[in-house]
């Protein structure tokens, strides 16, 4: 299984933007039909998966991402991207991306919200 590698996490203000990048660690056969996710972990709590995209395109947000996250692929580069808007204190956590449904997880990268 292809380990996934997150950057782009950052101490940003409330109000603020970030865009979160995913890279496979390695070339993969048949990525641009992955069905993708983006997930949090928050000290304390189960990780969630706040958003999903299909190969083809399709997207799903869970509802607090609803309207602010924006995810997004690049198949040619085996990139999947989030897009963070109006970012608030309740979404500082460690946020991952990985293949719905495999269990080997990279290390993340953290998103700390805070004035």
């Amino acid at each position: 299984q292809v380990q996934f590698v997150e950057s782009g996490g950052s101490l940003v203000q409330p109000g603020g933007s970030l865009r979160l990048s995913c890279t496979a660690s390695a070339i993969v056969n048949g990525f641009d039909h992955y069905f993708m996710g983006w997930y949090r972990q928050a000290p304390g709590m189960l990780r969630e998966r706040v958003a999903s995209i299909t190969g083809a395109h399709s997207t799903v947000y869970e509802a607090s991402a609803r309207g602010r996250f924006t995810i997004s692929r690049d198949d040619a580069k085996q990139t999947v991207y989030l897009q963070m808007n109006n970012l608030k204190p309740e979404d500082t956590a460690v946020y991952y991306c990985n293949r719905v449904g495999q269990e080997n997880w990279g290390q993340g990268t953290q998103v700390t919200v805070s004035s």
